[in-house]
């Protein structure tokens, strides 16, 4: 049993002193870090017979999940299996915090436990909270603002289908990527932070209602990242000359109320065959999932050979693998 002398004790006001990396949003890796991670998350991908790994060989990851999931909890727990670690799913109905107990004390607790933990949740100011008590690596699964290893998984996947090289810098500048749909929710947000940091042509396409936020304006002011994206309500004049569409969910989760409003208003933001055509020939289709077929997706397009939405979800196992194995090495 080691002594009290040798016993960690961190006291709020010394937290903030203690240097630990996070993965909260795209921009928390540096230029040669996020080359790093793409490369690994190729590795990864090209040598996944070879598992398990020992990068985190011994180590427990928690999984704290607000909101439902399908692809990131299970890509997470594969992720953290095939690189020799175990994961601990926790949810806020069974333990404290859903009877009141302070994210400080909760995450100064979970710090003495857990490796790293992997966090799901609805404001982005709730995750940087938690990263703010914690002395352990934390990673951002989604929040209402932010969806950054979707959105690495998802350079990712256009690297793997029409670029030479694996650097997402020097690849994916000038790449026109279109956002159909809810140009305020955490995708397109992450969509215009990818764009600043690799150069991508970002053009958001929805109504008027629902153009990005100041929020995310104010983000890349303050980060001092070049703005590189454009709002478009013409959804035809958006279409064109578009390497890849994208799409969401119109209704976010926690927008419930909102559904018969926003499926009508944005419903002229349908991504169907029509709206495909008027990109470029060798056009490819994305989407995060879940969809729903008939509302911001066409059936036709999602079952076309057009559609690389299965390639984008494998990629986040191996991306969030590359993550994880970055934050360990700090």
């Amino acid at each position: 049993m080691p002594s009290l002398s040798s016993t960690k004790f961190y006291h709020p006001t010394t937290l903030a002193q203690i240097k630990m990396k996070h993965f909260l949003q795209e921009n928390d890796f540096s230029p040669e870090e996020i080359k790093e991670v793409f490369t690994q998350a190729f590795d990864y991908k090209a040598n996944r017979k070879q598992r398990p790994t020992n990068d985190l060989s011994g180590q427990t990851w928690g999984m704290l999940f607000h909101k439902k999931s399908t692809r990131t909890r299970v890509s997470f727990e594969v992720g953290i299996n095939e690189l020799g670690g175990s994961s601990l799913a926790l949810d806020q109905a069974s333990t404290q915090i859903g009877r009141g107990e302070s994210i400080a004390d909760t995450m100064q607790v979970l710090s003495r436990f857990l490796d790293g933990l992997i966090i799901r949740t609805h404001g982005h100011e709730l995750i940087e909270e938690f990263a703010s008590y914690s002395t352990i690596p934390v990673v951002n699964a989604l929040t209402d603002f932010l969806h950054p290893c979707q959105i690495f998984a998802d350079c990712m996947t256009i690297l793997e289908t029409s670029c030479r090289s694996q650097n997402p810098f020097t690849e994916l500048q000038g790449k026109k990527v279109t956002f159909f749909g809810d140009t305020q929710c955490n995708m397109a947000n992450s969509w215009i932070l990818a764009g600043s940091l690799f150069g991508l042509q970002v053009c958001l396409s929805g109504p008027r209602e629902f153009a990005p936020s100041e929020e995310i304006k104010a983000y890349l002011a303050k980060h001092n990242l070049e703005s590189t994206w454009e709002h478009q309500p013409d959804r035809e004049i958006a279409a064109q000359g578009s390497d890849y569409l994208y799409t969401d969910v119109w209704v976010s989760m926690g927008c419930e109320e909102e559904e018969k409003q926003r499926k009508q208003i944005m419903a002229p933001y349908q991504v169907n065959e029509e709206l495909l055509s008027l990109a470029k020939p060798e056009a490819l289709f994305m989407h995060c999932m879940p969809t729903h077929p008939g509302e911001e997706v066409a059936e036709a397009v999602l079952s076309s050979p057009q559609s690389i939405i299965f390639d984008q979800a494998e990629n986040r196992l191996h991306m969030q693998k590359a993550i994880l194995q970055q934050l360990n090495q700090h």
